[in-house]
């Protein structure tokens, strides 16, 4: 039996509003221990940032970190999938588009958790190498 979304997902997922500036995204990634947050406005997903967009769209190019705000740089409207997806489709549109990770919403729009590869590869193959790396990432996120 094919396993849904949202029985793989990484739920709750760290959202910042479109005007938080780079420096305080990143901060909240620090703290939170994540490479990602996605970027709302007024609640509705509008993009992703990434710890890698943050480098090469922001560092690189010498962008102010204090003064830019994540919309300036973030991944804008990011390709979705819902809680009650195949596993199979996720798969599917991460190859086909080459994505590490997908946001999980619900029909209304409601952001109800991400889904990322590691995510992925712990469902699919609990004893390949990246599982084990995922999961213990996973573990140090708890203490």
């Amino acid at each position: 039996m094919t396993r849904r979304v949202h029985e793989v997902m990484t739920r709750n997922p760290v959202t910042v509003e479109g005007r938080t500036s780079l420096a305080e995204a990143a901060r909240v990634m620090r703290d939170a221990g994540i490479g990602d947050v996605l970027v709302v406005d007024e609640g509705r997903l509008c993009g992703i940032l990434t710890d890698r967009d943050l480098v090469v769209r922001a560092l690189a190019e010498d962008r102010d970190p204090a003064g830019t705000t994540v919309l300036a740089v973030c991944s804008a409207e990011p390709l979705t999938v819902g809680p009650d997806d195949h596993v199979d489709e996720a798969v599917d549109l991460m190859r086909r588009h080459a994505l590490r990770r997908l946001p999980v919403r619900t029909g209304s729009g409601e952001i109800v958790g991400i889904v990322t590869l590691g995510d992925l590869e712990v469902e699919r193959d609990p004893g390949s190498p990246l599982a084990s790396i995922a999961a213990a990432v996973e573990e140090g996120h708890k203490r």
